[in-house]
């Protein structure tokens, strides 16, 4: 999912929500679809594939097919833009010209995408691929393979590790944009900010920027998307209900776990977030003069009392 930087205000909190709101369509469509294929972890172990090893290439599959991904997409210029951020490091340069973008965040090294790429491969892949490797190991086990051969590996390494790429470009975005919404937090009152970015306080910052009725309706809005989009439309309409409420026709037809969707966000993506808003706070002052900080103050009390 893309969004146009260059048109508008990108530090409103309406437009960040609007953003925020279109991506969670894109991830849960991109764990539906990974939930449909086998866990496959052959493609996430580092030196699995000889092929990698005889071009040179050590790492995993995966982490082959990001570098290949995000080599093109560099060249695309897409890690120009200040909401994009690589897994891969050593890129090429952009082919294209470079976009004239407003001066949208402070100077910043944060990149939350070596913890998200950590969480997605040992947490969330095993947990929303669950149905599809257990489905495999019964039709293996028809066939006569049983053991260890017939569990978690359906040798769509290609299918998989597309998608994967996408659902993780989408996570990155997501947990990323929350640079904006700090920035956009602190533009609007620097003063409540100030003290505690001189002093050093990340629970009062996490306090300043959260908003628990905002989280909780996020989770109610992800929670009815995930049920709807994991149903079966071709379905008659008492069993559409079924899916609707989370239950599945005979308890299991629905495309993915809605509750593994919901936990993911609320134990995984939204703190996350919160780390990268912190931290992006923590580091908002760094290199200004006492001077620029106490302008900034003050043109907040000016704006403040008019």
């Amino acid at each position: 999912m893309q969004s146009n930087l260059t048109i508008g205000d990108p530090l409103s909190l309406e437009r960040i929500r609007s953003v925020l709101v279109r991506l969670e369509d894109t991830i849960i469509f991109g764990l539906i679809e990974r939930a449909q294929f086998a866990h496959n972890p052959r493609i996430y172990q580092r030196g699995a594939f000889k092929e990698l090893r005889d071009i040179g290439f050590a790492g995993s599959w995966l982490e082959w097919f990001l570098k290949e991904t995000e080599s093109f997409h560099a060249k695309a210029r897409r890690y120009t833009s200040p909401d994009e951020y690589p897994f891969t490091t050593g890129l090429p340069e952009p082919v294209l010209p470079p976009l004239q973008f407003p001066k949208i965040l402070f100077r910043n090294k944060i990149n939350a995408n070596p913890s998200i790429l950590s969480f997605y491969v040992c947490s969330i892949v095993p947990r929303i691929t669950r149905r599809a490797t257990l489905c495999l190991a019964a039709s293996k086990r028809i066939k006569g393979i049983v053991g260890d051969e017939e569990y978690e590996d359906d040798g769509n390494y290609g299918s998989t590790a597309t998608i994967d790429v996408e659902v993780l470009q989408a996570i990155s975005k997501r947990v990323h944009y929350g640079k904006f919404v700090s920035e956009s937090k602190f533009l609007e009152n620097p003063s409540a900010f100030i003290p505690h970015i001189l002093q050093p306080n990340r629970q009062i910052l996490e306090d300043l920027i959260t908003k628990p009725e905002v989280e909780r309706k996020l989770l109610i809005r992800l929670r009815a998307k995930a049920a709807t989009y994991a149903q079966d439309l071709d379905l008659a309409p008492d069993k559409l209900s079924n899916e609707l409420n989370g239950k599945g026709v005979n308890g299991n037809s629905a495309k993915i776990e809605v509750d593994g969707v919901v936990e993911l966000y609320e134990s995984y993506i939204i703190p996350l977030t919160k780390e990268v808003e912190v931290d992006y706070l923590l580091h908002r002052l760094d290199g200004l003069s006492e001077d620029d900080i106490h302008k900034l103050e003050i043109k907040n009390r000016t704006e403040l009392a008019t």
